[in-house]
């Protein structure tokens, strides 16, 4: 959380935005802003990730295609793993 905090507060900076300003876009407080920035782990994942998507950070590398080709790449993947997963039971020895 600390490096991406520090990539928020960049880029939040080089955008010209205040923590205010960026705190009303993703509907949060100024605080939450600033604990997304210093990398507290109480913060929401889910906001920290918003607003590095609203910084335009790349998420999955610094090429924008690279989430396409790894999500292909996954499908690719999953495509060759069985539908379903079953529970392996361990057949019961009542040979006493």
């Amino acid at each position: 959380m600390n490096a991406l905090g520090l990539q928020i507060a960049v880029a939040r900076r080089e955008l010209g935005w205040t923590a205010a300003e960026l705190a009303s876009r993703l509907g949060v407080t100024k605080q939450t802003v600033l604990r997304i920035e210093n990398g507290s782990p109480n913060t929401a994942i889910g906001t920290a990730l918003e607003a590095a998507v609203l910084c335009g950070i790349a998420l999955f590398g610094p090429d924008p295609h690279d989430s396409a080709r790894v999500a292909d790449q996954e499908r690719a993947r999953l495509a060759l793993l069985p539908a379903r997963v079953r529970l392996n039971t361990p057949e019961l020895d009542n040979d006493f």
